[in-house]
C-alpha cells in the first residue's frame, strides 16, 4: 500500500485540496500524453487529494485540443489557456493564482523533470522547509548554450541574493501555499521565487532531483538568458535593499555626484589660481555644473519614490512588516 504524505494542512472545515501541481506548457504537444500519464501515476502513489493544472502558455501547436481531450477524461485536470504567449514566469503565476492545494509544485512540461520526484520534494517539506527547490545535479542538455548559461546565472544569482541554491532554474520546486500565495511574479522572475519566500521568513532548501533529456521539441532557453537574469538581478538587488526606502539608494548617488562635482570645483579654482588657466580653457565648469545637476535630480528622484512606495502602501493597506505568528491576542476577546 502506497504511504500517505503527511503535511502541514489547514483545519479540515477549511481545507481544499492537499496538493496542486502546476505545468506552465508551450508548444509541447508531443510531450503531453506521456507526461499526464506518468504525474498521474505518481500522484496516485502518494495517497494526497490532488489537482493538475495545465497552462497553455499561447501554444502553438495542437497542444491545446491534446490537453482538451485528456481533461474530458481526467476530472483532477484543469486546464488555463493564456490569449498569447506571455512568458513562464507568467504561466506560472496563472497557474499559482488558481490553484487551492496546501502545497503546490511546480514541473516542465518537457519531460526533463520527473514527475516521481514530487514525492521527495513533500517529504522535504515534512521536515519543516516551506520551500523545496530541485537540483539537477545530473544535467541532460547542451554543454555550453544550456549548462555553461545555468551555472553562469546560478553562481550570479546566489552571489548577489546571499541565497546559496545550485539550480534556480529548476522548475521543479514545491511550496507551501501560505508562503507562495502572495507572491507576484512579473518578465522573467519565476526562477527567483525562492528568494521572494526567502524575504517574506520562508525556510527555503534544495534536493537532487532526476533529469532526463529532452525526447520531443526543443529548448527555449539560450546563452541570452544569462543576460536576462543579470538585469533581473539589478530590479532583485534594488527590491531587496531599497523597495521600502529608495532614498537610501537615490540619496547616495546623489551625495556622490555632489561630492564628485565638488572635487571638479575645487581642481578647476586650483588650475586658476595656482597655474593661472582660465577658466573656459578647461573641460571642468560645465563638468562640475553637470554633476551637480544630476546630483539634485538623484535626490528629486528619491524624494518622488519616497512618494511613490508610500502611496502604494497605503492604497493597497500593506505593511512594511509580515507577521508571522501571534501569541496570547485572542485572550482580550
Amino acid at each position: 500500500m502506497p504511504m500517505t504524505r503527511e503535511i502541514a494542512l489547514a483545519p479540515k472545515q477549511n481545507r481544499g485540496l492537499d496538493l496542486s501541481v502546476v505545468i506552465p506548457i508551450y508548444n509541447e504537444e508531443e510531450n503531453i500524453p506521456c507526461l499526464l500519464e506518468r504525474l498521474r501515476d505518481a500522484l496516485k502513489q502518494l495517497g494526497m487529494r490532488y489537482e493538475m493544472i495545465a497552462v497553455d502558455d499561447g501554444s502553438r501547436d495542437n497542444g491545446a485540443a491534446v490537453l482538451k481531450r485528456y481533461a474530458a477524461e481526467i476530472p483532477e485536470l484543469k486546464i488555463v489557456r493564456l490569449r498569447r504567449n506571455s512568458g513562464q514566469a507568467a504561466a506560472i503565476m496563472a497557474g499559482l493564482e488558481r490553484a487551492t492545494g496546501e502545497v503546490i509544485v511546480t514541473i516542465d512540461a518537457d519531460l526533463q523533470n520527473d514527475p516521481d520526484d514530487i514525492g521527495k520534494l513533500v517529504d522535504k517539506l515534512n521536515k519543516g522547509y516551506d520551500v523545496v527547490s530541485g537540483w539537477r545535479k545530473d544535467r541532460h542538455d547542451h554543454p555550453l548554450r544550456r549548462n555553461f548559461a545555468s551555472r553562469v546565472a546560478n553562481r550570479l544569482i546566489s552571489r548577489v541574493s546571499g541565497i546559496y541554491l545550485h539550480d534556480y532554474g529548476c522548475t521543479l520546486k514545491a511550496y507551501r501555499r501560505n508562503i507562495i500565495q502572495d507572491v507576484r511574479l512579473y518578465g522573467e522572475m519565476h526562477r527567483f521565487i525562492p528568494i521572494y519566500a526567502h524575504w517574506l521568513g520562508a525556510r527555503v532548501t534544495e534536493i537532487e532531483v532526476k533529469h532526463h533529456p529532452r525526447r520531443y521539441g526543443h529548448s527555449k532557453y539560450g546563452l541570452e538568458r544569462i543576460i536576462k537574469v543579470a538585469l533581473d538581478l539589478l530590479v532583485i538587488a534594488f527590491l531587496d535593499r531599497y523597495f521600502v526606502k529608495p532614498i537610501y539608494l537615490f540619496g547616495s548617488i546623489g551625495l556622490g555626484l555632489l561630492g564628485l562635482s565638488l572635487l571638479v570645483f575645487l581642481w578647476m579654482i586650483e588650475l586658476r589660481v595656482f597655474e593661472g588657466k582660465s577658466f573656459i580653457s578647461t573641460p571642468l565648469p560645465p563638468l562640475a555644473a553637470i554633476l551637480g545637476a544630476v546630483g539634485i535630480i538623484a535626490f528629486l528622484l528619491g524624494l518622488v519614490a519616497e512618494i511613490v512606495m508610500r502611496t502604494y502602501f497605503e492604497s493597497q493597506g500593506r505593511r512594511a512588516y509580515q507577521v508571522g505568528e501571534l501569541v496570547n491576542f485572542d485572550r482580550d476577546k
